[in-house]
This record gives C-alpha cells, sequence and structure tokens, in this order.
C-alpha cells in the first residue's frame, strides 16, 4: 500500500491510497492525525475535512482493526506530513443576515458574503438549509459548506436571471456567448450556481447544493423544446482554476455540473445523486474545455455519467475549441444511459482522455461513442484510452456509434445511409480508441458494438486484455441507438468500418451467437 496528498487547503486535503483498488480501497484504513484517530475509510480518494490553516500534520495510514500502536508504521501502513495553506479571515454567512431555515430566502445575504469576503479568505455555510435563487462565484473565491449545509434551490422558472444565446459586438464581427443548450448557442436559465470568466475559486466541503427538481416543475414535459432552456445546477462559463472537494451535487434541472469553454478544473471526491427517472441530468459535462481531473467522484443518476462534449456543428466551426486533457480515475458511475460518454455534440472534437480504475455498474453503456454525419471535420475523437476498469452488470460496455439518430434529421438517408458517402467539411472521425484491462462481469446486450462510417472508417480500436461474461439472465436493449439495430441479448463483438482492428487476449464467455461480427 501507498499513499500520498493530492490537493491540500487552508482546511482540507485530498489523500489517495493505492492499494489496488479502483473505488473502494481493497480494506478498510484507520487515519491517524498526530497520533490521534481521525476517521476510517474505504475509498482510494479520501477527503479530509476539519483541518487548521498554516498547521503542520502527520499523518498515519494503517489497516482498520491493526495491531500496531498508533504512531508506529507496521507493515501495511504508511506516514505522511503535510501542512495546510494560509487563511486571512473566515466570513460567515449568518453573520450577513443568512438564516438557514428553509424558509427565507437567503440569496441576497449569500451573495454579500461571497462578494465581500477578503483576499485569501472563505466564505463559511453552516448547517441549515439555504433557499436562494441563484449563486454567482467571483474570482479568487474560497467557499465551505459545512455538513449539514444544504443550499436548496427555488424552482420557480421567473425567480431566475435569463442568459440570451448570442449577443453582437459593436463590430459585428465577434459575439458574446452567455447561455448554451446541447451544443449550440440558446437562451437559457442561468446557473443555479454560476461562475462567468472566474478563476481561481474552490468549493469544498461536506454540504449539499439541491437544485430541488421534480417531476412537478423543471422535469415536467422535459420531451418539449422549450427555450430558455432549463438550468444547469452548477455551471461553469468560460472559467479556469477552479476546484470542487467533497460537496453533493443533487436534483438537478439538467446537466447538473457543466463546464463550458473552462480549463485546468479539478473535482475530488464529488457525488452526483439524480433519481432514475429524471430526464437529462448528465453528472458531468465538460464543454469545450480541457486540463480537467475527475478523481474518486461517485455518479447515480438518470442519464450519462460523464458525457464530453464539444458543440454542435455552429460551435465547432466559430470556435474550433476540442475538449481535451481529461484524467478520470477512481470513479464509480452508476445507473446512468453511459459511464463515459463522448458526443454527440462533439463538433469541435475530443481528444486525449484518459480513463483508469474506475468501476462501471448498473449503467446501459460503459464506453458511448455517439457522432454522426453533419458534425464536421472538426469534430475528430482522438486518444482515447480506457485502463484497468471493472464493469458490472452494464448492457454494452464498448459502444462506438457513427449513426447516431440525434437532431431533426437524425432519421434521414443523409446521416443513416450506410453507403459511403463522399467525405467533405460535413464528415467527423474517429481515429484511435484503446482499451487494455477490462473486466466485463454480468453483461446483457453486447459486449463491443463499433460502426465507423464507410467513408471514414474509424482508424483504430486496439482491446487488450478484456473479458467479457453474459449473465444467463440477461434482458435485451438496444446497444446503439441508430435505424435498424434491435433489441438483443448476449450479444458478441460487433465490428463494422474499423480500419485496423486488434485483439488480444479477449474473451466472451455467454455470448448467444459467434464470438465475432463484422
Amino acid at each position: 500500500m501507498a499513499a500520498k496528498v493530492i490537493y491540500r487547503t487552508a482546511r482540507s486535503a485530498v489523500l489517495e491510497i493505492a492499494d489496488g483498488g479502483k473505488y473502494h480501497t481493497l480494506q478498510p484504513y484507520e487515519l491517524w492525525v498526530n497520533g490521534v484517530y481521525f476517521s476510517t475509510t474505504d475509498t482510494v480518494i479520501t477527503n479530509l475535512f476539519g483541518l487548521k490553516p498554516q498547521t503542520g500534520y502527520r499523518l498515519q495510514i494503517r489497516p482498520a482493526g491493526g495491531s500496531s500502536p498508533a504512531g508506529e508504521d507496521g507493515a501495511d501502513s504508511v506516514t505522511l506530513s503535510f501542512e495546510t495553506e494560509y487563511e486571512s479571515a473566515t466570513i460567515n454567512v449568518r453573520d450577513f443576515g443568512a438564516k438557514g431555515d428553509g424558509e427565507s430566502d437567503d440569496t441576497l445575504f449569500l451573495q454579500t458574503a461571497v462578494e465581500l469576503c477578503p483576499k485569501d479568505g472563505r466564505v463559511l455555510v453552516p448547517e441549515g438549509v439555504y433557499k436562494f435563487r441563484t449563486l454567482f462565484l467571483r474570482s479568487g473565491l474560497t467557499m465551505c459548506l459545512e455538513k449539514g449545509a444544504v443550499l436548496s434551490a427555488y424552482t420557480q422558472e421567473d425567480k431566475l436571471p435569463l442568459l440570451p444565446g448570442v449577443v453582437q459586438c459593436w463590430d459585428e464581427k465577434h459575439e458574446i456567448n452567455p447561455g448554451t443548450w446541447e451544443g449550440n448557442p440558446l437562451p437559457c436559465h442561468t446557473g443555479i450556481v454560476a461562475g462567468y470568466g472566474v478563476s481561481n475559486v474552490l468549493l469544498y466541503g461536506e454540504g449539499r447544493i439541491d437544485g430541488c427538481a421534480g417531476p412537478q416543475n423543471w422535469w415536467r414535459k422535459d420531451r418539449v423544446k422549450k427555450l430558455p432552456a432549463r438550468p444547469r445546477l452548477f455551471f461553469l462559463n468560460r472559467c479556469s482554476h477552479v476546484t470542487v472537494q467533497g460537496l453533493t451535487f443533487c436534483n438537478s434541472p439538467s446537466w447538473t455540473i457543466h463546464p463550458y469553454f473552462s480549463d485546468h478544473l479539478d473535482f475530488f471526491g464529488t457525488r452526483v445523486e439524480n433519481p432514475e427517472i429524471s430526464p437529462n441530468t448528465d453528472g458531468l459535462d465538460p464543454e469545450s474545455s480541457r486540463g480537467i481531473r475527475i478523481y474518486g467522484m461517485r455518479f447515480s443518476l438518470g442519464d450519462d455519467c460523464i458525457a464530453i462534449k464539444s458543440g454542435k456543428i455552429y460551435m465547432g466551426m466559430r470556435y474550433g475549441t476540442p475538449s481535451s486533457n481529461i484524467q478520470i480515475r477512481h470513479c464509480l458511475l452508476e445507473k446512468g444511459h453511459g459511464a463515459v460518454t463522448i458526443g454527440s455534440e462533439m463538433a469541435g472534437g475530443v481528444n486525449n482522455v484518459l480513463v483508469e480504475d474506475c468501476v462501471f455498474s448498473h449503467t446501459d453503456r460503459g464506453l458511448r461513442i455517439k457522432t454522426r454525419r453533419g458534425r464536421g471535420e472538426n469534430a475528430v475523437v482522438d486518444l482515447v484510452t480506457f485502463r484497468n476498469i471493472g464493469m458490472d452488470h452494464v448492457g454494452a460496455p464498448v459502444v462506438v456509434n457513427c449513426f447516431y439518430y440525434c437532431d431533426p434529421d437524425g432519421h434521414s438517408s443523409f446521416v443513416q445511409d450506410r453507403s459511403p458517402r463522399p467525405v467533405d467539411e460535413s464528415t467527423p472521425w474517429i481515429r484511435r480508441l484503446d482499451f487494455e484491462n477490462l473486466d466485463c462481469r454480468d453483461c446483457r446486450w453486447q459486449a463491443v458494438w463499433v460502426e465507423g462510417l464507410p467513408e471514414r472508417k474509424v482508424e483504430r480500436v486496439s482491446l487488450v486484455n478484456c473479458r467479457f461474461d453474459f449473465s444467463p439472465e440477461a434482458d435485451e436493449g438496444i446497444p446503439a441507438m441508430t435505424e435498424g439495430v434491435r433489441p438483443i441479448s448476449r450479444g458478441p463483438i460487433h465490428a463494422s468500418n474499423v480500419a485496423e482492428l486488434i485483439l488480444r487476449q479477449v474473451s466472451v464467455e455467454g455470448q448467444e451467437n459467434e464470438v465475432f461480427q463484422y
């Protein structure tokens, strides 16, 4: 067992325990701080809260129930030393008039505390339920939600400001893009917690941010395309160097965490909890964003857990900004349509994505790439790596679909025609996809489904040391949302329009038909 502190603030730290576990450690560990028992953990990424600023700490990690006295390292124990950061002052939102009684409107008091917090200070939200309309972040902000603290959003549409999709600049050449919806610059409600052009922000603690969405408000008639669009629970528009540690986000009106044209973002030990019935409540959707670390997060929701995007054709052509350099490690992704999805709004491209040491449980699909003709020549997916992934009861562990029937023309012959078409400025491309050490148990629908475009084949798909075992009681499902694909149970490896397919030490057990189809 090895361990290290990967992040620290004035009052918290993030610990990584490497004992071979993925999301959970192989055994529980006791944490002793300066010779005093602190807590017990069973997660690889563990948050430490309740520390003091500018204080040195000696942290001992040892197997729970061990016989070694505190302060003595055994064969499986590790001791680390670190010092917390500086803090100038604590600003308690109660001192500014916030009541936290679950009834009063605390918006003004929360926002005032944010605006008046001094440099290197923190805004403290103590235990209580704080009703609010929307909360705008500012550069340099540190905010702590203590255990039992809930930011509880109002759900009336008229309580949220509106954002136009595009504001033209005076020179008629440039534009400002405040609002967005599913890859297009469209009017929308502002994020419930939102940052616009801010940097160096830290949100942390054991509290919750609750969008309070449900079938009676934001999720009502979700199939009706209505503008302004539903708000995201946490929206970052053109922000940089933002860290979220340990918070829980729940009951989002639409996408839960949405970084948009943002960079250098960290998410440590954070949770996203939306009901399985909730529509369009993706967990974390980086869009045209880069330099993102997603460590130790837990997702349970009603849509894609993580969906990496870069806009539809207008955004891809005008800005050409891919989502890139994204690391997803030691996460647990449950119950979503896809565990890690790329697209379908990916006209700006997606590259350099690493997913490793994660667990996918009871999701419809594991990796899910969704693209189609018309996404454009900038819509290039490249260098996507999945490594050391455990999947349990996943419908289809690997799905690459270049005929995704989204958008009003999704069922047209232009999108769905399996005959080669000319390669032009509308043609997307999937290049190199690598899968190593996948252990997929109790699969249900299809082991692997890869269908590239005939005019621009998937360049390379590599599967090395991958195991796919089907459940004998597997149900039926549609692995890829495209025309001509019927519900299937225990389907094998299907690959078409792939220039190079590498299979090494790949096993499929319990399939209905032959192991390989093309």
